[in-house]
């Protein structure tokens, strides 16, 4: 699985190549004047201790002479800082180790920006691409996967993922090369020292990848817990009115102290891994810097093997090689987290439609003739069987009302119609074109949908009112409300058509809300409507104002009603009565009260209640 991950986090970066290149240039750059500087204090620190006329001496005999790779480079630098005097000297050396160190900074600087850049880039690309992927995706996935859970993948997830390929794309460029260049540098000033160092080093990384690797399944779990929390919180935040008219506050509240307790395990006990990972890697350094420091001070003290200068240039160098060695380290942990985000977002990427459109989709305009359903079946997540072998036609200008007892089947019907789902057999059809065959957004824009959950956004009402329609002016607006019967309301609001109605309209009341639907489906003149259960949750006076506005909005239009008001089904040219997906009757209001059958029970029941 990380292979795969890698692999498409690849693909991502690989526009930003040219970028990623001066990047590497820069880095490198770095790594070698960081090299130079930790060579120049060496150089520093053994000319104060030496005697200056000593070196001096010494450096004029070695003109000419063969040298071993060490030596060179102690030569070549003693020819650039060396001068007459030693105030001379300290002042070339003084001079030189602050030119590099404000060199290796501004290539820092450089290959810092560049890689940011990169990460922000990259990391916005991936939020864009989960949130048009969501707007793809049928409503079967959002039915199966809680809002909580994919709102923390889009935030959590994604922001994991920055924090993990900022740590790891700056480090990784980085510090592999910096301790390349180092060793290769120890094993010019001490083949056997360097060997030493070297050696404890697979130890090292072995202890780095197996707590990188447990980091990562509890990343994975931590996500999960985190995305759960999400979900209670947003599934309170929702039903807030609900929890409290239950006087179940306490029992939510221990749920989700229980959420946040296994929460707080996990990332306590990811913590206390990555917290390790520092100890652990500066215990081994210590232990290798004492070790070296016996047998390099042997040598130097005892033996005379090794000249004082080239033990601290050693010694500096092998205490600057652990810095990167331990972020190295660090890298690889936060690198895991990141891996164990990643995965769930690439996993929402993979997640394919089930509804597509065709290649070559036929754009519709309006309803010439009818809509036809022919011998539709539906399943939702394979569950039991919903529609079973459904038939029946609404020709232009009709109104079908559909009606049954609760489960029937009845909202399913009207969410096949906007392709909502895909269907399991048969075919919906409107004018003789399948909808499979039809352009989605054409589709769509032929209706108008009001439901009994009002979906409002925290906007303006003038904003909820025209969402969808582009083309519109401030008289269709007020037209559109009138038609609605809720022009006088929003003008006796302070902001009229710019008063705010907050989340989920919950500023407006149930009638309020229906009647900004409306208004909003009369603004955008559909040939078709869907009126799903609009009025079923109203009181007696919101329920007449809506009925009138109703009233205008289906006039001379195409309109699918389920489970409406009596008087607007027995006005209905078809009644459809549905029971457990399958239609058992069909006709008008005196037909079928003629007929003696299920609808006649249904409307006695309706009038009854």
């Amino acid at each position: 699985m990380p292979t795969k991950i890698y692999k498409k986090i690849i693909r991502l970066i690989s526009p930003y190549w040219l970028i990623l290149i001066l990047s590497s240039i820069a880095a490198i750059l770095y790594v070698l004047f960081n090299s130079l500087s930790i060579w120049l204090t060496a150089s520093l620190i053994n000319n104060i201790i030496m005697d200056f006329d000593k070196l001096l001496i010494t450096h004029k005999e070695l003109v000419g002479t063969k040298m071993d790779l060490n030596a060179q480079l102690k030569f070549w630098t003693n020819q650039f800082i060396l001068r007459d005097t030693p105030k001379g000297t300290l002042k070339i050396l003084c001079l030189s180790i602050l030119f590099v160190f404000i060199v290796k900074n501004i290539f820092l600087y450089f290959k810092n920006m560049g890689l940011t850049f990169i990460q922000f880039r990259l990391i916005t690309k991936i939020r864009n691409d989960i949130y048009d992927h969501f707007h793809k995706l049928t409503l079967s996935f959002f039915d199966q996967k809680k809002s909580g859970e994919l709102t923390s993948i889009m935030v959590n997830d994604v922001a994991n993922m920055r924090v993990a390929l900022g740590a790891s794309f700056h480090k990784l460029f980085v510090e592999p090369i910096n301790i390349i260049v180092l060793i290769t540098i120890l094993f010019i000033i001490n083949i056997k020292l360097a060997l030493y160092a070297v050696a404890i080093i697979p130890f090292t990384s072995l202890i780095i990848i197996w707590i990188g690797k447990s980091i990562k399944r509890k990343s994975s779990r931590t996500a999960k817990k985190i995305a759960r929390i999400m979900s209670i919180i947003t599934e309170n935040l929702n039903s807030v009115k609900i929890v409290k008219a239950f006087g179940t506050e306490d029992y939510e509240k221990r749920r989700f102290l229980n959420e946040q307790s296994n929460y707080y395990k996990l990332i306590f006990n990811r913590a206390r891994l990555r917290l390790i990972t520092t100890p652990i890697t500066e215990i081994i350094g210590a232990s290798i810097g004492v070790l070296l420091l016996w047998i390099g001070g042997r040598d130097v003290l005892v033996l005379k093997v090794m000249s004082s200068e080239d033990f601290i240039r050693f010694i500096l160098i092998l205490f600057s090689i652990l810095g990167p060695i331990r972020l190295l380290g660090n890298v690889s942990v936060n690198l895991q987290a990141g891996i164990a985000s990643a995965e769930r977002v690439f996993d929402i990427l993979a997640t394919k439609p089930q509804i597509v459109e065709s290649k070559n989709p036929i754009k519709i305009e309006k309803i010439d003739s009818k809509i036809e359903f022919k011998n539709v079946s539906f399943t939702y997540h394979e569950g039991p069987q919903i529609l079973s072998n459904v038939s029946f036609s609404i020709k232009k200008g009709d109104l079908v009302a559909i009606v049954g007892p609760s489960g029937a089947g009845k909202s399913t019907i009207a969410d096949l119609i906007p392709r909502f789902y895909e269907i399991d057999e048969g075919s919906i059809k409107i004018d003789g074109f399948d909808i499979k065959d039809l352009s989605m957004n054409s589709l769509r824009k032929l209706m108008g949908i009001v439901n009994q959950d009002v979906n409002l956004f925290d906007n303006t009402i003038e904003f909820n009112v025209s969402y969808g329609t582009v083309n519109y002016t401030q008289n269709d607006l007020i037209k559109a409300t009138k038609a609605a019967n809720a022009y006088d309301f929003i003008m006796k609001k302070n902001d009229g058509f710019q008063t705010i109605v907050g989340e989920k309209g919950v500023k407006l009341s149930g009638g309020q809300k229906q009647r900004i639907a409306i208004a909003r489906a009369i603004l955008r003149n559909p040939s078709l409507l869907l009126l799903d259960e609009a009025t079923s949750a109203l009181d007696s006076e919101s329920e007449a104002k809506v009925q009138h506005a109703l009233k205008n909005l289906m006039m001379n239009r195409t309109t699918l009603v389920i489970a409406h008001r009596l008087s607007t089904i027995k006005k209905a040219n078809e009644i459809i009565v549905l029971d457990k997906g399958e239609i058992i009757e069909t006709g008008t209001h005196e037909h079928l009260i003629n007929k003696n059958g299920a609808y006649k029970k249904f409307y006695n029941n309706f009038i009854n209640n």
